[in-house]
């Protein structure tokens, strides 16, 4: 696919080619939403719209991304950004108030019944709110990396991985390039240094060699001020490459292959029986 430019030479265009490129944003989400900026940049580069470039990144689709959602014409909830959220705590305007809103959200954990404990890993804060269409899901932990973790979060990790006393299956997102690369290798060397004993199965689903043939996905040149760059050869591919429902498939296959259906369905009839009594002491309230 060639590599990613970062030319600043400015793309002059006339009314209609940006209508035609605004046409293209508006479809490429209607077809697979959520997406982060940068998929939604990629996705118009894969299809011929836009430029590999930095300058057509910021430019043309953050800016017009902007434009058309302060405009109304594309829905906010199709763009997601999970970078930045509140910290508050959980608190109810009255007993009943709380009462309800249990009855409303309330789920059974469905692997303490499953023979397995799982959990996907991603390197990247901005593409969680894609991967967590499935795991929110599947009550599956999201765990967030945004680059290099910390040896606290990696040991909190590893605490909880020892305390569940199954085979831990993690399955990690990542960039291909040599740090992106190196993270991986961090990860799973910490956890299993931190549970020694913990049965842990360690997979990197995405990005791969394989992926990267298999869909022509674009590259990036790799950042040669990277002290791992040295022996890393060609372009480096961000997972961000990797169109939303493909991450949300590979996410989805990775996690039910461990699902005791048998199980799932026992536990969902006891779940429907049990929000029915909730609502039953809300009416009683």
């Amino acid at each position: 696919m060639g590599t990613y430019g970062t030319s600043p030479t400015k793309v002059r265009r006339t009314k209609a080619d940006m209508a035609s490129i605004r046409q293209a944003l508006y479809a490429t989400l209607e077809d697979d939403h959520p997406a982060t900026v940068r998929q939604v940049f990629y996705r118009l580069v894969t299809q011929g719209v836009i430029a590999k470039t930095e300058a057509e990144y910021k430019r043309t689709i953050c800016r017009l991304l902007r434009e058309m959602r302060l405009a109304g014409e594309l829905p906010f909830g199709w763009i997601t950004d999970n970078t930045r959220w509140m910290r508050k705590p959980t608190t109810y305007s009255s007993l009943e108030h709380a009462l309800r809103r249990t009855a409303e959200a309330y789920r059974r954990s469905l692997w303490d019944t499953q023979e397995v404990y799982v959990e996907v890993w991603l390197e990247k804060d901005a593409l969680a709110g894609v991967l967590m269409e499935e795991t929110v899901k599947w009550d599956v932990p999201l765990m967030v990396t945004r680059g290099y973790p910390s040896l606290s979060y990696l040991y909190e990790a590893a605490e909880q991985i020892r305390g569940c006393g199954k085979p831990a299956h993690l399955y990690y997102f990542g960039d291909y390039d040599p740090s992106g690369l190196d993270i991986t290798r961090n990860v799973e060397r910490r956890l299993r240094e931190f549970a020694p004993l913990a049965d842990i199965r360690f997979e990197r689903v995405a990005v791969t060699p394989e992926q990267i043939t298999r869909w022509q996905l674009p590259t990036r040149p790799t950042k040669q001020s990277d002290s791992r760059s040295k022996g890393f050869e060609g372009g480096s591919i961000e997972v961000d490459a990797i169109p939303p429902r493909d991450l949300r498939a590979l996410t989805r296959d990775r996690i039910e292959q461990h699902v005791n259906h048998r199980s799932l369905e026992v536990l969902q009839l006891a779940e429907r029986e049990e929000r029915a009594w909730l609502h039953t002491l809300l009416g009683a309230a």
